[in-house]
């Protein structure tokens, strides 16, 4: 089989950006202007395909595409089965159900008889009939939130970030279908070139390093044992004699939501000259 790949990417819409820094970041070089629809990668035999975010599953499962960035949403709406090789930690979103502010529904079982407007209607339809309860689901592509007052639906299904959409609509949620991210997928058996799981680890590595941080500091070597407890790393600090007697430098990883937590605690403990670093790559 040839060792070629072609990425299925999104060519608009919020995953469009940090899609293309992803994968910059994970050392694929390439250009693009709006209307390139494929675009090599610098010297490689990588071709990035910009396509709506809707269809990367099924480029993806189809063949067409090795691999594609998408959102968790869409993978689970296509009803095909891609393999999800990375969760990519950006375009963090909901699938929430929610309802007019005057209507009567307090919880999911108030949905029972509902009809439903979504742009999600094969998820919309598996939850509630997992749960026995009988919607008629609305099928719409847009101004889902919009669809109560259209007099289209009685409640609705749709993708929330922040919840200020349906706030400004008129809108209250009552339950969350589903947690959504951008995710790297790959075809039924995964990866079926060396170069795509190559590409997959390198994209691996990244989204890795994005919630690490690298810590340097010197310390007494008296502080060396404290100061493990409080930065273990990957497996243990690198501690390195300096020219100073009794004074050591340490370099550890440190998650990045803890390095706020961490920092007094090494000061305390007799750490100085702290620097807290970004990580372009990282394998555990």
């Amino acid at each position: 089989m040839s060792n070629s790949l072609r990425i299925a990417v999104p060519n608009k819409g919020r995953l469009e950006e940090p899609s293309a820094a992803l994968l910059r970041q994970a050392g694929l070089r390439f250009e693009r202007t709006e209307r390139s629809l494929a675009v090599p990668v610098a010297h490689s035999s990588i071709e990035l395909l910009f396509v709506r975010t809707e269809d990367v599953v099924e480029l993806v499962t189809d063949g067409v595409a090795g691999l594609g960035i998408t959102g968790l949403d869409l993978v689970e709406e296509s009803g095909l089965e891609p393999v999800v090789e990375a969760e990519l930690g950006f375009g963090r979103c909901r699938l929430a159900a929610a309802v007019p502010e005057g209507s009567d529904a307090l919880g999911l079982a108030d949905f029972d008889g509902l009809r439903v407007a979504t742009s999600h209607p094969n998820v919309v339809s598996r939850f509630f009939a997992d749960k026995g309860i009988a919607i008629t689901t609305v099928a719409l592509r847009g101004s889902v939130e919009v669809a109560p007052k259209l007099d289209v639906a009685d409640a609705v299904v749709d993708l929330v970030s922040t919840g200020s959409t349906m706030l400004v609509n008129g809108l209250r949620p009552i339950v969350t279908l589903l947690e959504s991210q951008a995710v790297l997928v790959a075809g039924p058996g995964g990866p079926s070139t060396d170069l795509a799981k190559t590409v997959a680890t390198m994209v691996r590595s990244v989204v890795v390093a994005r919630k690490k941080r690298y810590v340097l500091m010197n310390a007494p070597h008296s502080s060396v044992v404290e100061i493990e407890d409080i930065i273990p790393g990957v497996e243990s600090p690198t501690v390195v004699p300096l020219a100073h007697d009794g004074m050591v430098a340490i370099h550890s990883v440190v998650d990045t939501d803890e390095v706020w937590q961490v920092l007094p605690r090494l000061e305390q403990a007799g750490a100085s000259g702290i620097l807290v670093l970004p990580i372009e790559q990282m394998l555990s």
